[in-house]
């Protein structure tokens, strides 16, 4: 246990880099002072610094706002990271989790909170472009720079004396590390396939068009690659679906009703994903540095149980789970992905000292123990042979930890009423203590206006709603456990490159990766046993190189992609793409040798404005199907199924279909159409 009086030396720091968009933190300058004698020190980085100029050693508090900025500097330069760190973001999180803070958690925002006066927002902002431009600095910015980066160190000094009275020590240092932890796993970054990246960024206007014309044809909901809302009414009106209505009369498209609708449609689950994938995938954002690891914030403390939450489209975990696939090991290298096994249902057993739920978590599938008990499963069931039943009895162990209601649940998983009120009946039957102590431990919070977890991470009640709390302890407990399995594997020399809510990924070379996966699952039990005195345990996937990362969720979306990929005609393919970036652009201003246009004749026009209406093909494809055709007596309109063909299958018909000796080649229809070579 440590106090203030163990600490000789407050070191308050901050540090200026350039750096972002997947490439590690490049430190430009960091200015320190001590807290105690009020001595600064200032100094820009020329690239031969061995240690900072300020002390790190174990009589030394360091105290940052962020500080896994700070650490991501000191990675960065080969510094060692200091023993003790005290992060005001993370305290400053924890003191006002659930209570309304008018200007945010910046440090401008905290020490508005506290009534500290400071510079302009605007000034801040400047600052931190010019910083960030890939421009050298003149010897007066420079010194600006200095100044600046004073400032808030002045600031922060400031902000630790108001927050000093209001801080538990240990806790906030126990955070420090994870602080710590969370700099060393930016800094390392997720391997991705870059070459497979770049061919889908490259295609993805064929692979959406392709995705949209397999799916699409069973809705008519599209129109080219936008989805048309006034067609999907039209769709669930001439189907007999019940749908909720916006205030504007319009049917819900967000992706979490449309899922849920799903559930309870199946016909509907083709298009929600279609929509999932296009909706969610930006592509450019994932943050790829020039090692080819995807890098990004991973914003520890930011949910009100304090897990993180790195951005859902820079993270390559945060878009659709197909994404995932482009994941891969470099080479002689492994990844693996340790994670734990129902850990929030092992928590609420401990949590509420409910035996029954502990001992269903202890047979390795509480949902199938679950089931059984309730009389659904016969004794000698699986998951194999019951697999329907165990997935209902799932839905409701979890859905009711988040406060879903019996009729929500009997839709859900398409039941009657009835049969979802006996199940969760017979579930506040079976885990009564688990529902007593859930009461209990909501109304306790509504009154006293506080709740915590055993290490000290609070939540303010006054604004909450009841079912948040119905869940909190779970999850907030659970993001303690990861930290602090994070924190022991990082500094027990373990390659930690994420967190992933309950789960860990982990790098080593080959030979190493099973002593390293061993060693981290021991953790991971040993952290779960510290925070709830339980083990939890885990499991583990391996990949190793040349493999890619798995997942069940995506593979279907996964492989239609490949699929799509690896079939396309290598000119049509380069012919979409000229299309694509020929779209915009002034034919007037190309070479006049390399555009010769030969335009259909008014027989052919129709012909392809006809078409047109059967069929999602482009313009310029179907001009080449046309050309393909012409001087033949075969019947374009008539003799391809335009609702199931795409492009090669088209092509591929008429080539079949006439004489070879009369068609012309692809050269001379490029030509024509006005591409080329």
């Amino acid at each position: 246990m440590k106090s203030w009086r163990d600490f000789k030396v407050f070191i308050v720091v901050d540090y200026e880099f350039q750096g972002g968009d997947g490439d590690p933190q490049k430190p430009i300058c960091y200015v320190a002072k001590n807290a105690i004698t009020g001595s600064t020190f200032k100094h820009w980085i020329t690239g031969n610094e061995k240690k900072p100029i300020y002390p790190t050693d174990k009589n030394t508090l360091l105290i940052t706002y962020f500080a896994s900025a700070e650490l991501g500097c000191h990675l960065a330069l080969n510094f060692k990271n200091p023993l003790y760190i005290l992060d005001l973001y993370s305290e400053f999180r924890c003191l006002t989790n659930g209570s309304h803070v008018p200007s945010g958690y910046s440090l401008l925002g905290a020490c508005d909170y506290f009534g500290i006066k400071h510079s302009d927002v605007t000034y801040k902002k400047s600052m931190r472009n010019r910083i960030l431009q890939d421009i050298p600095f003149s010897n007066k910015e420079k010194k600006d720079i200095l100044e600046y980066c004073q400032q808030d160190v002045e600031l922060t000094n400031l902000l630790f004396q108001k927050m000093k009275p209001l801080i538990d020590l240990n806790y906030a240092l126990l955070r420090g590390r994870y602080m710590s932890a969370v700099a060393s796993m930016e800094y390392n970054g997720i391997p991705v396939d870059v070459k497979k990246l770049d061919e889908i960024k490259e295609c993805w206007q064929i692979l959406q068009e392709e995705l949209i014309w397999r799916v699409d044809k069973n809705y008519n909901v599209f129109d080219g690659t936008t989805f048309k809302i006034e067609k999907f009414k039209n769709y669930l009106k001439n189907n007999n679906i019940s749908w909720e209505l916006t205030p504007s009369g319009l049917p819900k498209t967000d992706i979490n009703y449309m899922r849920k609708q799903a559930k309870v449609y199946p016909q509907l689950k083709a298009l929600v994903e279609l929509r999932h994938a296009l909706g969610q995938l930006r592509l450019n954002d994932l943050t790829i540095g020039n090692d080819g690891r995807n890098r990004c914030l991973i914003s520890p403390f930011r949910s009100k149980t304090s897990r993180n939450q790195p951005s859902t489209s820079k993270f390559i975990f945060g878009p659709s789970t197909w994404l995932r696939f482009l994941i891969k090991p470099k080479p002689n290298t492994a990844i693996a992905y340790v994670d734990y096994c129902q850990q929030e249902i092992a928590i609420a057993a401990i949590l509420s000292d409910d035996d029954n739920l502990l001992n269903d978590y202890k047979t390795g599938d509480p949902y199938l123990a679950f089931a059984k008990k309730a009389g659904a499963i016969p004794p000698d069931g699986t998951r194999e042979s019951h697999k329907e039943i165990r997935d209902i009895y799932k839905q409701c162990m979890l859905a009711l930890n988040y406060g879903m209601s019996i009729e929500t649940f009997a839709n859900n998983v398409k039941i009657s009423y009835a049969e979802a009120y006996y199940i969760v009946k017979w579930h506040k039957r079976r885990y009564r203590k688990y529902w007593e102590w859930n009461k209990n431990f909501i109304d306790l919070g509504m009154l006293s206006g506080v709740v915590k977890t055993n290490f000290n991470w609070y939540f303010l009640t006054k604004n909450a709603k009841y079912r948040t709390l119905q869940n909190w302890a779970m999850q907030a407990h659970g993001a303690d456990i990861l930290r602090l399995a994070c924190i022991l594997c990082v500094e027990n020399n373990i390659k930690v490159i994420a967190p992933i809510h309950d789960a860990i990924l982990i790098e080593a070379s080959i030979k190493d990766i099973d002593n390293h996966v061993k060693k981290t699952q021991e953790i991971m039990e040993f952290a779960a046993k510290c925070v709830i005195d339980f083990p939890i345990k885990t499991d583990v996937q391996v990949f190793k190189h040349p493999n890619n990362f798995y997942d069940p969720r995506g593979e279907i979306m996964w492989n239609s992609i490949w699929e799509i990929l690896n079939n396309i005609d290598p000119i049509e393919k380069k012919n979409r793409l000229l299309q694509k970036y020929q779209k915009d652009l002034n034919l007037d201003i190309w070479e006049p040798q390399l555009v010769r246009r030969d335009d259909l004749s008014f027989t052919e026009n129709k012909t392809l404005n006809r078409i047109k209406e059967k069929t999602n093909f482009t313009d310029l494809e179907l001009k080449y199907l046309i050309q393909e055709a012409r001087d033949s007596d075969f019947d374009l309109e008539e003799e391809i199924d335009w609702d199931y063909s795409s492009y090669s299958d088209a092509k591929n018909t008429i080539q079949k279909a006439i004489d070879p000796m009369k068609k012309k080649t692809i050269k001379e229809l490029m030509w024509e159409t006005g591409s080329y070579e």
